[in-house]
């Protein structure tokens, strides 16, 4: 069974279209997990190429980061750019940390699991900048058992195209509410 996106974050998605919109530029995204070598940077250019096949590359400003610096400037993960390059997805993004000013700089704030949307409370600087934060797999409509995108991390290549799984349906569905809220 299917599940429905939440009208609130279905809300927070057309809000900030409508501000990106009003204010001439790209939708600002910024993909958030805890190393910034696996699951964020595979959802930075899984969104990437969704956006340029739908001919709306210039409607997106992607970017993606972490909260732990031990791998700043690193490619993502070797396993999941092996795992990523099976689905033609080519990610060359570089490992960083999340900064104070993403919180400005950025529409939309993806967390990928629980323990990363409550880092991210805990670090934005206001409760508007809160507002932006959504939990990524509650856009991963086709996989209902799914609360969180699972850090792949320690597990074998199944746990790398489980996150690709999810990672392509929230992106898609992101792609889809940011088209049909006039992007």
């Amino acid at each position: 069974m299917q599940k429905t996106l939440n009208p609130v974050i279905r809300k927070k998605i057309r809000d900030a279209v409508e501000r990106s919109r009003l204010e001439g530029r790209p939708l600002a995204v910024l993909f958030v997990c805890l190393g910034n070598i696996c699951r964020s940077p595979a959802a930075d250019g899984i969104m990437r190429k969704l956006a340029e096949e739908a001919g709306m590359k210039e409607k997106f400003l992607i970017d993606s980061c972490g909260f732990y610096g031990g791998h700043a400037g690193d490619l993502p993960d070797r396993r999941m750019r092996t795992a990523a390059l099976h689905r033609g997805y080519h990610l060359d993004h570089r490992s960083r940390t999340i900064r104070t000013i993403d919180f400005d700089n950025f529409d939309l704030i993806f967390g990928m699991d629980q323990a990363n949307i409550d880092d991210l409370r805990r670090v934005t600087p206001t409760l508007e900048a809160e507002e932006k934060i959504i939990p990524m797999a509650a856009l991963a409509l086709n996989h209902p058992e799914a609360d969180v995108v699972p850090d792949p991390y320690w597990s074998g290549a199944d746990g790398f195209y489980l996150v690709l799984d999810l990672l392509e349906d929230a992106c898609t569905i992101l792609l889809d509410e940011a088209k049909d809220s006039g992007l």
